[in-house]
């Protein structure tokens, strides 16, 4: 640890958001651009080293979190750099979208705020950008084996580059158009702009990825076929199988899943088309579900313009301290989250009665009436 005392000396202090009434008329990312390299490697020093780092446990990756947050606070960028893409494939989309459950399992997280490590993590993945840190890594040679992937989500990709990577022939199937998965056409731009993906998928194609994009398993060739073809099948799909609503009056019109309205916004940004037929424009709007893709539909219908915004969570409105019997540290612990789209939602007053949460706690549909 560069600073012993960082963590007594130094505030949690996080990547600044932009201004609700600028960003919500764009889809730019909600974060105030090239605010957070000054700060990350006053907040990286806030990392003690700890004996047992339990964010690495907490993390699903396994990233190596103490030991990119002393490079970072040394500033050691391209040590840093090859520290995480050592266990992440994609840092800068993980350091958008993932909820930290390492920040939970900080230690530092017993009695004071965590450590900002998601915010570190990004920092890492887009100096490497600038710096040049990430080139291509096409492999020396070729094992003769080949390997179709089927999907190209994040699991898809990550697992295409590996095994490029590791001398295959590889060739990623996607029914869409375009390649990216969810985070094409389900993440919102707000959160991550897609020149991020593009990027990424460049270098991908530089290492020897081949993509083949409308073209469905199942439809337009056969999974037989499929195997046949090659050495090897990555099953990497599920993004659009969604959890389906079986209560009376499901099929009324105007009632739609989240992955049938987040792609079409996102097909506006992308300049497919000029308006989505699932617009909110004007209207009153019901989110069924308090997770982070109701959270995700609630920030594109502001934009969108919509009438007013209800986002109903079936849980219950939790504290804002941790509870230490049901979640103790280094659990990821249920506490009141406002995400950039509920602080939109209430500083533009959509939700019901001018309520400064667009959330209703508790709140389980039984039914829906025309």
């Amino acid at each position: 640890m560069a600073d012993p005392k960082g963590f007594l000396t130094t505030p949690r202090q996080e990547w600044p958001r932009r201004p609700v009434e600028e960003r919500v008329h764009d889809w730019a990312e909600v974060y105030v651009p090239g605010a957070l390299l000054p700060i990350i490697e006053a907040q990286a020093d806030r990392c003690m080293d700890c004996g047992v780092p339990f964010c690495h446990e907490a993390c699903p990756l396994g990233n190596l979190i103490p030991e990119w947050n002393e490079l970072v606070s040394r500033d050691d960028w391209r040590a840093a750099s090859d520290r995480l893409h050592a266990t992440n494939n994609f840092p800068e989309f993980t350091g958008r979208l993932c909820p930290a459950p390492c920040e939970a399992g900080c230690v530092l997280a017993i009695n004071q705020p965590a450590v900002t490590i998601k915010n570190v993590e990004v920092a890492i993945a887009d100096r490497a950008w600038q710096d040049g840190l990430a080139p291509p890594r096409p492999p020396d040679r070729l094992s003769g084996a080949t390997v179709a992937v089927v999907g190209s989500g994040p699991a898809g990709l990550a697992a295409a580059q590996q095994l490029t990577r590791a001398g295959h022939t590889v060739a990623v199937f996607e029914r869409d158009d375009r390649p990216g998965g969810l985070m094409r056409y389900g993440i919102p731009s707000f959160k991550m702009e897609k020149r991020h993906l593009d990027r990424r998928l460049a270098q991908l194609r530089e290492e020897g990825v081949r993509f083949r994009t409308s073209t469905e398993v199942g439809r337009d060739i056969g999974a037989a076929e499929l195997r046949a073809r090659y050495d090897a099948v990555v099953l990497a799909v599920g993004a659009t199988a969604w959890r389906e609503l079986e209560v009376p009056g499901r099929e009324l019109t105007g009632i739609v899943q989240a992955m049938e309205y987040l792609p079409l916004a996102n097909r506006v940004c992308e300049g497919d088309i000029d308006a989505s037929p699932l617009s909110a424009a004007g209207k009153h709007v019901v989110i069924v579900g308090g997770g982070d893709t109701g959270a995700d539909c609630l920030g594109t219908a502001v934009r969108e313009g919509a009438a007013s915004v209800t986002q109903l969570d079936i849980y219950g409105q939790p504290g804002s301290e941790r509870d230490e019997l049901a979640e103790p540290w280094p659990t990821y612990p249920k506490i009141y989250r406002l995400s950039a789209a509920h602080e939109e939602a209430g500083e533009l007053r959509t939700a019901p009665a001018a309520d400064a949460d667009a959330r209703l706690f508790a709140a389980s549909t039984l039914r829906f009436e025309g």
